[in-house]
């Protein structure tokens, strides 16, 4: 990527101003990033649509043969290292694929478990002799792997996990039982990334094969949508594994796990990318066709404001995921992956991006489940009916908001993320909210905004004034009970979640105006300003609400008006920018930037 970027430490984001030249933006796509992209497209146009009813009806050996196909693409290895037959590329080219083979419905899902939660732990966290046993194998598709943390008992408390693993008193095999639910590619699958306590109490991560005996797979799981994937149970009867198979150190596996389901978290964001690019040409085209009280529906005001909030709404996404996977490519490159301490690298590595991950993966599925939502609604009955692509788009997206870790767990991670990083002196937080206090006992100056984004860089800057003021209230009011306290760290997130989108948005937006000019750039300008007035005025009511939870009266009015000193802004007219971006996706029938 043509950007000069440095180690960011994550969640710095907060507290600091971000130069836009430091982070990646699709803009920067090299050729070769282009030719990966073409390269997926084409296969799921020629490889996989052909045969995308019979995917969906879960044919194992099709899945399993169209893998395979993936694989001698190189799809399958894009970020597994070349010494063990993969392609070792950075993190913006392995999202690329993930991105670009959203059209293939369910088969992205079979290929995302796969490549992401199934093969990188041994990437990441294996020897060099399981790395050259397996990885080759996994590259090509010749195996198959699947990623097995959720227990019948145990889905957000992955800790909880009851199956047990048992060392030999020659010290040559751990014997295993337990069962897990929920397990992607189940049905196919060869290797198996299987958790279990060691002795009732040490949680570790193992690498089982199929073939081993004592492992069984239970019946299919009957779905509500990613139909075309399989889903099953995955029962363990004393199968003795090999110590060797170990991965990483006994008594590490939460750190896998947990890091495995960050870089999860963050690829299924970038699936999210795809699919809402995908509903929106699925909704705009039908717009054109569909014709109501003698003219097409994308000439109602109110289609087209569908329209133009779901391309919106997917331009902040891709900018979130895009800057995120460039956060990752400077992390990473630091890994050496012939160290013996390969894991510690690189669970330190990953785990600095991990409030990131979660941000991108809640923004990001709930912005297809939005997205998914107005499609289905502009094809109106049509919507309903499995005919039309739309519905199993619906029907898909629901799960992304389960998938890695609940969004209620994630939200719930995010500020706890951040204000671990503060008390541990990783990041200045507390400092910048006490200096802040001072601040807010000052006159405000008046504010005149003549330049383009002018008010929305203020309004984004007065966002992370109000969540310092109103999470350091929270930290000081509650302190060691503040986790006891969902719904104001919910709201605390959200605020977040929309300051990390509102900043990604202005960024790449910004970057393109300096590199283009405004004229070329006037799609995103009218975006991002859509966006940051919106996500400000949901800052604004969230950070009402935590503060009237903690305190009333006097202390709640005097609180009430710093926050009022600190939303003063101008109304935009967002309907007028809104019928103009519709007017751009209505007529080239695609997402549009």
């Amino acid at each position: 990527m043509s950007t000069t970027m440095n180690k960011v430490i994550g969640g710095s984001f907060m507290i600091e101003d971000v130069d836009f030249n430091s982070i990646a933006t699709p803009e920067d796509f090299t050729e070769e990033h282009r030719m990966i992209a073409e390269t997926t497209e084409d296969f799921v146009a020629g490889e996989i649509a052909p045969h995308d009813e019979e995917i969906e009806k879960l044919n194992y050996e099709l899945t399993v043969d169209l893998m395979r196909k993936a694989g001698e693409l190189g799809l399958l290895g894009a970020e597994v290292p070349e010494a063990y037959g993969g392609l070792g590329l950075d993190k913006v080219s392995s999202t690329l694929i993930n991105e670009r083979l959203t059209k293939a419905s369910a088969f992205a899902l079979s290929v995302g478990a796969h490549v992401g939660i199934g093969t990188l732990p041994i990437v990441y966290f294996g020897t060099e002799a399981q790395k050259q046993k397996y990885l080759p194998s996994l590259v090509t598709g010749e195996k198959i792997a699947a990623y097995c943390l959720t227990e019948p008992s145990s889905g957000s408390d992955a800790l909880g996990a009851k199956t047990t693993a048992t060392l030999s008193e020659d010290g040559t095999y751990y014997t295993i039982n337990g069962s897990k639910q929920f397990i992607t590619n189940a049905g196919f699958a060869d290797i198996f990334i299987v958790y279990a306590k060691v002795n009732g109490k040490d949680f570790s991560t193992f690498i089982v094969e199929r073939t081993m005996e004592g492992v069984s797979i239970a019946p299919e799981e009957k779905k509500m949508g990613i139909k075309g994937s399989s889903t099953c149970p995955l029962i363990l009867e004393d199968v003795k594994v090999p110590a060797e198979n170990l991965l990483w150190e006994v008594g590490k596996g939460h750190l896998i796990a947990f890091n495995i389901l960050n870089i999860g978290r963050f690829k299924l964001a970038a699936g999210c990318v795809g699919a809402s690019k995908d509903t929106i040409a699925l909704a705009a085209e039908y717009s054109n066709e569909r014709t109501q009280f003698g003219k097409t529906i994308s000439s109602f005001p109110l289609i087209g404001k569908k329209l133009a909030e779901m391309n919106t709404k997917t331009f902040v996404l891709e900018s979130m995921v895009y800057r995120t996977a460039g956060l990752f490519d400077v992390g990473l490159e630091e890994v050496d992956h012939s160290s013996e301490n390969v894991g510690y690298q690189s669970a330190k590595a990953i785990a600095e991006y991990q409030l990131e991950c979660s941000i991108n993966k809640v923004f990001g599925s709930e912005t297809l489940d939005f997205v998914v939502d107005e499609g289905v609604q502009i094809h109106g009955g049509y919507g309903f009916i499995q005919e039309y692509r739309v519905e199993r788009n619906y029907r898909d997206s629901r799960i992304n908001r389960i998938f890695e870790g609940t969004n209620e767990i994630n939200r719930l991670l995010i500020p706890g993320t951040l204000i671990k990083r503060a008390m541990k002196g990783e990041l200045p937080l507390m400092q910048k909210a006490m200096a802040l206090q001072a601040e807010l006992m000052e006159p405000m100056p008046s504010q005149t905004f003549e330049g383009v984004l002018d008010q929305e860089t203020h309004l984004l800057a007065m966002s992370k004034k109000i969540f310092l003021m109103a999470g350091a209230q929270a930290v000081q009011k509650y302190q060691m009970k503040l986790d006891e306290e969902q719904e104001i760290l919910s709201h605390l997130a959200d605020i977040m979640i929309n300051i990390f989108a509102m900043e990604s948005a202005l960024l790449r937006t910004r970057k393109m105006i300096e590199r283009s000019g405004e004229t070329k750039a006037q799609l995103a300008i009218e975006m991002t300003t859509i966006f940051v007035q919106e996500a400000f005025v949901q800052i604004e009511n969230w950070t009402k609400e935590v503060l009237a939870a903690m305190e009333a009266g006097d202390t709640l009015r005097t609180q009430l008006s710093i926050l009022k000193k600190l939303t003063k802004r101008s109304t935009i007219n967002t309907l007028a920018l809104k019928r103009n971006i519709a007017l751009k996706v209505i007529e080239a029938e695609k997402y549009v930037l």
